[in-house]
C-alpha cells in the first residue's frame, strides 16, 4: 500500500512540477468548496444579470391596481388526482381580492378549486436580449395570460416583486463590474507608474493616494450623488454612479501596484528584457503585470461587492439611481414604510439578493486571493 501512494505522490509531484501558475491556482481553488459554491452562486447572478428577462415572469414595469401589496403565491409541483394517482405539473392557486366586512381593508384569499399551470419556457411578454433581438419566451410562464404569477408578492403598484428583482440583477451587478473595471484601470495605471518610474511622480500619485484614502468614503458619496441634477436620463444616472464609486476605490489597488512594481523592478526576468530592448511598455505589461495578475483579479473579486453594498446604500437613501430605474437599492427603498414592514414583509427580499451575492463574492474572492498566495501550502 505503501508503495501505491509512494507512486501517486511521485505522478502528483510531476504533474505539479510542469503545471503553469494558473494551473496551480486552479487547483488550489478547487479545494476551497466556500469558493466553489460562491463561484456557482455568481456564475448563476451574472447569468440573470445578462438575461432578466428570461428569468422574470411579469413585466418589472407594469402596474396592477388590483394587486397591491398581493402576497406571494406557493408554487406547487405536484398534482395529484382524485384517484390517488399524481404527476409533476407546476401550478398555483389564484388569489381574489376582498373587502374585510369591518375595517374594508383589502384582503386576499386563495381560491384552493381554481389552478393556474406555470409553464416551462413559456411565452410571456416581450424583452430584448442583450440589445441583439425580442423574444418572449420566459423560463417560467403562467397559462392564464390575465393571471400574473407573484411568486415574491407585489410592491404598492401591484409590480411583481420577482420579476423586479431579476431585473435589478442588471443595474447593481454591472454596477460592480463597470466600477471595478475603472477603478483596476486608474489604480493600475497610476500604480504602474508610482512604481516603475518613482521619483516626482511617485511623490504625487502617493501623496493624492494619501488624500483619498484619508477621506471619508460615505459622506463623500453621499455629497457627490446628491450633488446630481434628479431630472438626469436613467443612462447618465447610471453612468455617474458608477464614475463616482470608481474615482473614490482606486486608491487602495494603486497602492498595492506600486508595491509589486517596486519590488519586480530589480528582479531579474525584467533586468533581462531591459537588457534584451524590450520597451517600457513591453516590460510592464508582458512581463512584470502578469506576474501578479492572479493577485489583482482576486482583489477585483473582493472589491466587487463593494461597488455593490456602496450603489444599493446610495440608491436605498434616495441619492442614488432614482425610479424607474431598477436596482436593488431602489426597490428596497420601497420598504422604508411602516405599513411594508407591517404587512408586506415580502418587500425586503431584495435585500436577500444583496446578501447573498455580497456573500458569494466574498467567498469567491477568500478562495482567489489563497489560491493566488504562492505562500499557502
Amino acid at each position: 500500500m505503501s508503495e501505491i501512494q509512494s507512486a501517486a505522490a511521485t505522478v502528483d509531484n510531476k504533474r505539479l512540477a510542469v503545471a503553469s501558475q494558473w494551473q496551480l491556482v486552479w487547483w488550489a481553488f478547487k479545494r476551497h468548496q466556500l469558493a466553489m459554491i460562491g463561484l456557482v452562486i455568481v456564475v448563476v447572478f451574472y447569468v440573470i444579470a445578462a438575461v432578466p428577462g428570461f428569468f422574470a415572469v411579469n413585466d418589472p414595469a407594469m402596474q396592477n391596481a388590483r394587486a397591491a401589496y398581493h402576497p406571494p403565491q406557493a408554487l406547487h409541483f405536484v398534482e395529484t388526482d382524485a384517484d390517488g394517482s399524481w404527476r409533476i405539473k407546476p401550478y398555483i392557486h389564484p388569489y381574489q381580492l376582498r373587502r374585510d366586512p369591518q375595517t374594508l381593508a383589502a384582503v386576499y384569499v386563495e381560491d384552493p378549486n381554481r389552478k393556474v399551470y406555470v409553464s416551462l419556457f413559456g411565452r410571456g411578454y416581450k424583452y430584448s436580449v442583450l440589445g441583439l433581438f425580442e423574444t418572449d419566451i420566459h423560463m417560467f410562464a403562467s397559462g392564464e395570460a390575465r393571471q400574473p404569477l407573484f411568486l415574491l408578492g407585489a410592491d404598492r403598484l401591484g409590480r411583481c416583486v420577482y420579476s423586479r428583482i431579476m431585473q435589478g440583477a442588471q443595474i447593481s451587478l454591472s454596477v460592480g463590474l463597470v466600477g471595478v473595471f475603472l477603478s483596476l484601470t486608474i489604480g493600475v495605471v497610476l500604480g504602474g507608474i508610482s512604481g516603475y518610474y518613482g521619483g516626482k511622480s511617485d511623490f504625487v500619485i502617493q501623496r493624492a493616494i494619501e488624500f483619498i484614502l484619508s477621506l471619508p468614503t460615505i459622506p463623500i458619496w453621499l455629497a457627490l450623488a446628491a450633488a446630481l441634477p434628479q431630472d438626469w436620463p436613467a443612462t447618465t444616472q447610471y453612468f455617474m454612479i458608477t464614475l463616482i464609486l470608481s474615482l473614490t476605490g482606486w486608491a487602495q489597488l494603486a497602492r498595492v501596484v506600486r508595491g509589486r512594481f517596486l519590488s519586480l523592478r530589480t528582479e531579474e526576468f525584467v533586468v533581462a528584457a531591459r537588457l534584451d530592448g524590450a520597451s517600457e511598455g513591453r516590460i510592464i505589461f508582458r512581463h512584470m503585470l502578469p506576474s501578479f495578475m492572479s493577485h489583482i483579479i482576486a482583489s477585483i473579486t473582493l472589491a466587487i461587492p463593494a461597488m455593490i453594498l456602496a450603489e444599493t446604500s446610495l440608491s436605498f437613501l434616495g441619492l442614488g439611481l432614482q425610479p424607474p430605474t431598477i436596482s436593488w437599492g431602489v426597490l428596497l427603498r420601497e420598504a422604508q414604510n411602516i405599513r411594508s414592514i407591517a404587512t408586506a414583509p415580502w418587500l425586503f427580499a431584495p435585500g436577500a439578493a444583496v446578501v447573498i451575492a455580497v456573500m458569494a463574492l466574498n467567498f469567491l474572492g477568500d478562495g482567489m486571493r489563497d489560491a493566488a498566495d504562492p505562500y499557502n501550502k
